[in-house]
């Protein structure tokens, strides 16, 4: 008789492999939660990140950064409402049911689908920014990617030219990409975030009650899919895009946090470190910067049952077309599949003892 393939992998760094195996996993080993770009891929995490943050890491009672770029930014924003679990399921929910308005046979311009998202931000943070910002132990960082030079202003000549450049100095380093785009985080002011950024031009600032909705549709303003978001209060002043140019899985020194583990609910077993980096295999490995992460990620025999085959990705927009009974359908077939993640993660660390994780 056939079995279903289990869902779930854990994969871990050095150091966290033998805390793993040591002493299991418990709430309170956890000091940060990172939250990747990836549009679509991102929702299958949906009910893993319900359990995690609804009624596995409250119970840890100690300060938790969580970290996030794109979709994994208002992932963790709305991580830190007061009831975490309604505020996921929603996003969920409207993310699966997202339509732009377009003409027939054409892609919706990058203004419609600006506007119509920064709207639906706006209906799920205006006027509770304080409950985000005030979590008594939970602490918000989004990342966002930040122009410099001619990619200080968007615009129809200067913002192709820009990235143009940025591609092909991220193809001689990562850093060299600095000439074109910064790292900008903004941060909760109460505990700036707790790494090293020195692997590529960075700024933190401060994420306030009037910058919260505009950094977080920013963190999620793919180039040429969506508009730049201009001087956003309090940053300086430019064009910001999608946290995911710069930090696409957040492949930062988690090395370096001694007071704890990196728990990161991941779609993939790799760290990409920026979305130029996707086309790089030897930018894929894991380093020494991930000795204390631990990942949780979906097993490819069991993506392989997935309605496609796969992950919900951007591409079944195009995929699907105006049949939005159909695509929303499938992603709502791998979000209910995907419970199996977070049921096998909650029986794992259920009946503790040790872990036996695979290597990063």
């Amino acid at each position: 008789m056939s079995t279903r393939p289990t869902a779930l992998r854990v994969l871990a760094g050095p150091r966290a492999r033998r805390q793993l195996r040591e002493q299991g996993l418990r709430p309170s080993d956890v000091a940060v939660v990172p939250a990747a770009a990836g549009g679509p891929k991102g929702l299958i995490l949906n009910p893993l990140d319900r359990f995690l943050f609804a009624r596995w890491l409250p119970a840890g009672g100690r300060e938790l950064h969580l970290l996030g770029a794109s979709i994994g930014a208002w992932r963790m924003a709305a991580a830190c409402l007061p009831d975490p679990d309604a505020a996921l399921a929603r996003l969920a929910e409207d993310y699966v049911t997202q339509d732009y308005e377009h003409a027939p046979g054409r892609p919706p311009t990058a203004r419609v689908v600006s506007r119509t998202f920064g709207a639906k931000l706006q209906e799920h943070f205006a006027g509770v920014e304080a409950q985000v910002l005030g979590h008594p132990r939970w602490r918000l960082h989004v990342f966002t990617s930040r122009g410099r030079h001619v990619l200080g202003r968007e615009g129809r000549i200067r913002t192709p030219l820009g990235y143009g450049g940025a591609f092909f100095c991220n193809l001689v380093a990562r850093r060299a990409m600095g000439g074109w785009l910064e790292r900008v985080v903004f941060s909760d002011p109460r505990d700036p975030l707790p790494l090293p950024l020195h692997d590529f031009p960075t700024r933190q600032v401060a994420l306030t009650a009037r910058n919260l909705a505009p950094s977080l549709l920013a963190s999620c303003s793919i180039p040429f899919w969506l508009e730049a978001v201009h001087d956003i209060p309090g940053a300086p002043r430019g064009a910001y895009w999608d946290g995911g140019i710069t930090d696409y899985h957040l492949h930062l020194r988690y090395d370096r946090i001694s007071n704890g583990l990196v728990l990161y609910p991941h779609f993939q077993p790799t760290l990409v470190p920026g979305w130029l980096d996707k086309m790089l295999p030897y930018r894929h490995r894991a380093t020494g910067a991930l000795d204390n992460v631990v990942v949780l990620a979906p097993r490819p025999e069991w993506i392989a049952g997935l309605p496609n085959g796969k992950l919900p990705d951007r591409a079944d927009f195009k995929a699907y077309g105006d049949d939005l009974a159909g695509r929303q359908r499938v992603w709502r077939t791998a979000i209910a599949e995907s419970q199996r993640l977070a049921d096998e993660f909650a029986e794992l660390v259920g009946r503790g003892g040790p872990i036996e994780a695979e290597p990063l």
